[in-house]
């Protein structure tokens, strides 16, 4: 097994672990700890506002690094200056973006005029910097480590380690160890350790170089390098904004109590998407591979497979969280959080037609016409920007999520039309269908199941029914060959045994 393979198969194992515990935390254990609007401060406006500005310093070059890094390979025993190359333009627009971010402090807390957020906000605000700086570092060591082929111990540190010392923090400030304003330190620092601890495995493994080469710059132009990371920017900020801007505008329009209410709706959905996620890190080099080889058979076939997979798993899913919110939000234990139940519903919608149109967004980036990637993903982020700041002031929280929920599906019925009229692939036949027509019949039964009293006996029931009824939809109607195909693998070894 080959150090590649070694490497993937430790990351996932170990991203599930993670996504586990940054589910338990923000669902479980955060909300039980900290008040809507400490959430909604940390986690709602500092982590987004620090991770827009890491990104404008970084100008693309994490990306950038992985991509020119195998130019530099083996060019001496520093791999030809690469290291301080990577590091050298972003501390510098480091530099830069802090001084807009302190400079533009005014404006921001203008924003959060409301109540005592203004006064929340200014105590901190000054964090936000320090943390954009603390995750710009982290990024790039990881890009450099991912180039290197040592991912793991990266891995477990941003996926696990991090999440543990942000529980922890929160766990000493319950228990009055430390003052809120300590607790939002604290979670400055573990970003900082993150840090820390990757430049110390560099150093451990030999990796560690500060020394910087003209040398760098002949193999490759730093010119070169600078227009390939502004690209990568336009096209990561994008991302960043759709993942942010409406908890960001919450919090502006609304409140930061409003933000930290909004932001445990948008985990409590994330659940959807676990499995779209873990189809995705496979499907990417499946289809480049596809397109390298010039094989739309195969790539039409995976298309129909993974779009069919994403409605039986996510129509489940969607279902099973939406019956049962009232048992997620008594798991709580604050009332105040149900108020984003309206939100979760339309946020998973939105995810639920995400994960039913399948891989358009990868095939697109794959393919010939990349570029037209960008052009979809700042088109999203417009989308996702304009619908909020015209629906959060009339809607409130589902103002915010029926935003997010529009914007998913127009932009991926113009990447599904997109990848059919120009390569002639789409991914829907009967099976779709005969899955959603499945899926509507278990969710209206289960839906009319009596409500007693006891929220474990409504999971178990309405539960139950679901799960039921849609295994059994699903069978009969034979729309899933491939559980058909376990089940009769499963049969045969039974027997044998």
């Amino acid at each position: 097994m080959g150090i590649v393979q070694r490497q993937g198969i430790r990351n996932t194992l170990i991203s599930y672990v993670g996504l586990a515990i940054g589910f338990a935390n923000t669902i479980l254990i955060l909300p039980r700890l900290l008040t809507s609007s400490q959430i909604g401060l940390t986690a709602g406006v500092l982590v987004p506002l620090a991770t827009i500005g890491a990104q404008m310093a970084a100008f693309g070059f994490a990306s950038a690094g992985m991509r020119y890094f195998p130019f530099f390979r083996n060019q001496g025993r520093n791999h030809g200056g690469f290291f301080p190359l990577l590091l050298g333009p972003p501390l510098l627009g480091f530099c830069v973006v802090a001084l807009l971010m302190w400079l533009g402090k005014p404006l921001v807390l203008q924003w959060y005029a409301k109540g005592d957020d203004a006064a929340l906000l200014a105590a901190h605000y000054a964090v936000a910097i320090g943390l954009a700086g603390c995750i710009m570092l982290g990024s790039l060591q990881d890009a450099y480590l991912k180039s290197l082929f040592h991912t793991s111990f990266s891995s477990f540190a941003q996926e696990i380690l991090l999440r543990l010392m942000l529980v922890g923090a929160a766990v000493a400030y319950s228990q009055h160890y430390i003052s809120f304003h300590g607790f939002v330190l604290a979670y400055t620092g573990a970003y900082a350790v993150v840090a820390v601890l990757l430049a110390i495995y560099l150093a451990a493994i030999g990796e560690l170089h500060l020394r910087p080469t003209r040398a760098a710059l002949r193999i490759k132009p730093l010119g070169e390098m600078l227009g390939f990371g502004g690209f990568m920017l336009l096209s990561n900020i994008s991302g960043t904004v759709l993942l942010n801007i409406d908890t960001l505008l919450v919090g502006t329009k609304l409140s930061l109590a409003a933000a930290g209410i909004y932001l445990i709706a948008t985990n409590i959905s994330t659940a959807l998407v676990l499995p779209f996620r873990a189809l995705y890190k496979t499907a990417f080099s499946l289809i480049a591979e596809y397109w390298k080889e010039g094989d739309m058979a195969k790539m039409a076939d995976f298309y129909r497979r993974s779009t069919r997979i994403n409605t039986l798993l996510g129509c489940y899913l969607a279902l099973g969280i939406g019956l049962n919110l009232d048992f997620i939000y008594g798991l709580v234990h604050r009332p105040e959080y149900a108020a984003g139940s309206v939100a979760v519903l339309l946020l998973l919608a939105g995810r639920l037609v995400d994960g039913i149109t399948g891989v358009n967004g990868i095939i697109v980036a794959t393919s010939p016409r990349y570029r037209f990637d960008l052009v979809f993903n700042i088109s999203l982020a417009a989308a996702v920007v304009g619908l909020n700041w015209v629906l959060i002031p009339r809607m409130g929280l589902a103002g915010a999520a029926l935003a997010y929920c529009l914007a998913l599906v127009s932009i991926n019925v113009a990447r599904t039309w997109f990848v059919w009229r120009s390569y002639g692939l789409q991914p829907f036949d009967g099976r779709i269908l005969r899955i959603l027509a499945v899926a509507a019949v278990a969710g209206t039964t289960a839906w009319l199941m009596p409500d007693t009293a006891n929220s474990w006996l409504n999971l178990l029931l309405r539960g139950g029914t679901l799960t039921v009824l849609y295994a059994a939809g699903v069978l009969l109607t034979r729309t899933a060959p491939e559980l058909i195909s376990l089940i009769k693998a499963l049969k045969a070894r039974w027997n044998g045994a």
